[in-house]
């Protein structure tokens, strides 16, 4: 299984390069079924991956004149905000065995899986649907734009996922930024908050297996280089809805699985 989970890393890096997001929505899953890491240590793990891999992108973009520091800067902050305290606070705060319903019992584990998974349908549904985004908004509201970067703080916090899904938009809508710039701003935030998370997991004392860790990390960075090629070419809004489609189905396998499969 290692193997397919080195094979599929590839597409992690592919997703950034080509539509901005939906790197980390693929991380979690290849971590915890491919590479057998407890859920709780595969969200540093992803940190690590997503973060990294965002900022050869970011690089890539900046190049290319797709970063707006300011409105970058107004998300990371309170993002990252959130994101401490919920690994300096609330995930340490959650027992390990949350609740026994008959035979079932839930963890902290499963827990995470469960809202992971949900996690992954949400974020399905918005790369399926047909976006109606145009290209520059009416307005730019900043103090909107912080809102929004806390909250997706939270889920970076608790979950390990950078919410590329979430920060583009936010950024089109109330950054009132083009899409390009959009996708090249939305890497370096979600590098800023994953790598910064991932530094105050190392504080905390978690033990890595720094080879994987790496390996999986080069494979991905790597495959964000094919995927910043291929946006070049190839339209990713027009793939955005197959790739979602992958991520539903995934989705809810990781909830049935949890749910009845463990």
């Amino acid at each position: 299984m290692e193997l397919v989970g080195y094979f599929v890393s590839v597409l992690i890096g592919i997703s950034l390069g080509l539509i901005g997001g939906g790197g980390s929505i693929l991380t979690m899953p290849i971590l915890v079924y491919l590479f057998q890491i407890k859920p709780d240590l595969a969200t540093s793990y992803s940190l690590f991956v997503v973060g990294i891999t965002s900022f050869f992108g970011a690089i890539r973009h900046y190049k290319m004149g797709n970063l707006h520091l300011v409105a970058a800067l107004y998300f990371a902050i309170p993002s990252l905000a959130s994101l401490l305290f919920v690994r300096k606070f609330v995930l340490p705060a959650i027992p390990t065995h949350i609740l026994y319903l008959g035979s079932f019992d839930l963890t902290k584990n499963i827990l995470l899986m469960i809202v992971f998974g949900l996690l992954m349908i949400a974020a399905a549904s918005s790369m399926i649907k047909r976006s109606t985004i145009t290209e520059v908004t009416s307005q730019t509201n900043l103090l909107r734009l912080a809102f929004v970067g806390f909250m997706v703080g939270f889920i970076t916090g608790f979950l390990g996922a950078g919410g590329g899904f979430l920060i583009i938009p936010a950024l089109i809508f109330f950054g009132d930024l083009p899409i390009k710039q959009a996708i090249g701003t939305s890497l370096l935030i979600i590098f800023i908050n994953s790598l910064i998370g991932f530094t105050g997991d190392l504080i905390n004392g978690i033990h890595l297996n720094i080879q994987l860790l790496l390996t999986i990390s080069i494979i991905a960075i790597a495959g964000m280089f094919v995927g910043t090629q291929l946006s070049k070419k190839i339209d990713g809004a027009k793939l955005k809805p197959i790739f979602g489609w992958v991520v539903l189905i995934m989705g809810c396998y990781v909830i049935v699985k949890e749910l009845f499969l463990n």
